[in-house]
């Protein structure tokens, strides 16, 4: 077995400086667009439209951003793609300084950027299983998450803060970030190169049946002399929807973090809390905003060193659980400080939930069809963070902001009672397992 200290390489270290400028400059500038839509505007529906706009390319593209992370070098793909991102925030800061009157445009290129955003994520998920062995994936999503919050944590703040000295600048700021994601994606070197052909066989139909199916396949990793079909048929597009059906612990896992958080999304109305509310510029809205990642960082960090080993499952739901509360608290609250408390405990709970599926996920996939099961949990992700935000802004519309966080967070621990019953599998996992070998088609 591999010792931790064994997966520290360049490649894990380029990876992730990547994920640190990547999202480093995702936080900056999503902080920018909430403030800038609300100032234009004044209507919570538009901090929902705004979300749906970030979410909707990687629904639209799940068929093909997975195919693509398993067909090609998934470095490159995910370099390509935040040189993409890059290019789209340049846009966004020409836009922010020629005095805009309209949200179309900012929509528009939001969308965009949300196109090479689909095929990144995939892409540079698979890598963090690719540059370690598989008994180093749980080590290596503690660290991961641990860089992915502290970006989360400078991100808001410099966006705050640049968004009053010059609108353009937040967006500039993103721009250079991405652009040093790419170079350092470019310095990634995966253990495992080799992609596998789709077996035409059906999916296991549990994680059991995954192990067992596997004995006589090559190991996780192997290089797999099989070339590549020349094309992706409908078959390789689904199969990563196909095989979360078919793994119990996989669905209720990716699907209680869409529903609960759909419901409980209160990050998309910030905007409006911080300036309807809370009585607080865009300053302050970059520190509740980095208060999501001083929670969640703080909790990471207690990870990389105590990280969740026993009672996996329950674990899982219960910080569910913990997050709609905090969320009720948030909507109902008028202080900074609570409101700054009560997003730094729900984000420590979200991370939680976020290291136990990051880890599920590689485990209980082939590294063959990791790529397309990512892709659909990118879906998944992207449900409960950009369209909770179109959800709460449409709730935000109707009942007000304070109104539809509470009922988001009502409605979060009502999805946590339901999955305790609907997915037992789940609720019972104790320890992770260990991972599945690759599967291919053969004669």
């Amino acid at each position: 077995m591999s010792r931790p200290e064994a997966a520290w390489s360049p490649s894990v270290v380029a990876l992730l400086v990547s994920v640190f400028a990547a999202m480093g400059a995702t936080a900056c500038q999503v902080t920018a667009l909430g403030k800038q839509v609300f100032d234009l505007t004044g209507r919570p529906l538009d901090l929902g439209l705004l979300g749906l706009a970030e979410f909707a390319p990687a629904a639209l593209l799940v068929l093909v951003t997975g195919a693509v992370a398993d067909r090609h070098e998934r470095r490159l793909v995910a370099a390509t793609a935040a040189a993409g991102e890059a290019a789209v925030s340049f846009a966004l800061a020409a836009y922010a300084g020629s005095d805009p009157t309209s949200v179309g445009p900012v929509f528009a290129l939001v969308f965009v950027f949300g196109v090479a955003r689909a095929f990144a994520a995939p892409a540079s998920r698979a890598l963090l299983s690719d540059v370690v062995p598989p008994t180093s994936i749980p080590w290596m999503i503690a660290r991961f998450s641990f860089v992915w919050q502290a970006a989360v944590v400078v991100g808001p703040v410099l966006g705050g803060f640049l968004y009053v000295a010059d609108v353009r600048l937040p967006y500039l700021a993103s721009a250079v970030l991405l652009l040093v994601a790419a170079g350092s994606l470019a310095l990634v070197r995966p253990l495992r190169t080799a992609r596998v052909p789709v077996t035409a066989g059906p999916p296991p139909t549990s994680p059991g049946d995954a192990v067992v199916a596997a004995v006589t396949e090559p190991a996780l990793g192997a290089a797999v002399d099989a070339p590549r079909p020349a094309r992706a048929g409908l078959h390789d597009a689904v199969e990563g929807f196909r095989y979360i059906r078919g793994v119990p612990v996989l669905l209720g896992a990716i699907s209680l973090d869409l529903f609960a958080v759909l419901f409980g999304g209160a990050v998309g109305l910030l905007p409006a809390i911080a300036t309807d509310r809370l009585h607080v510029g865009a300053v302050g809205l970059g520190w509740l905003r980095a208060a999501i990642g001083v929670g969640a960082g703080v909790v990471t960090l207690i990870l990389t060193v105590r990280p969740v080993r026993r009672r996996v499952g329950i674990t899982l739901m219960s910080v569910v659980a913990l997050f709609g509360v905090f969320t009720v608290v948030l909507g109902l609250t008028r202080s900074f400080a609570v409101a700054f408390g009560a997003l730094a405990v729900l984000s420590g709970a979200d991370a939680v939930s976020v290291f136990i599926r990051a880890s599920l996920v590689p485990l209980l996939t082939p590294e063959d069809k990791r790529g397309r099961v990512l892709a659909v949990e990118n879906v998944f992700i992207g449900g409960s963070n950009e369209l909770g935000a179109f959800e709460s802004g449409v709730a935000g519309q109707v009942l007000g902001a304070s109104g539809a966080v509470v009922l988001g967070g009502v409605a979060t621990l009502a999805v946590t009672g339901a999955w305790w019953f609907l997915f037992p599998d789940l609720r019972k996992v104790d320890r992770f397992p260990d991972p599945p070998r690759s599967t291919r088609s053969g004669p």
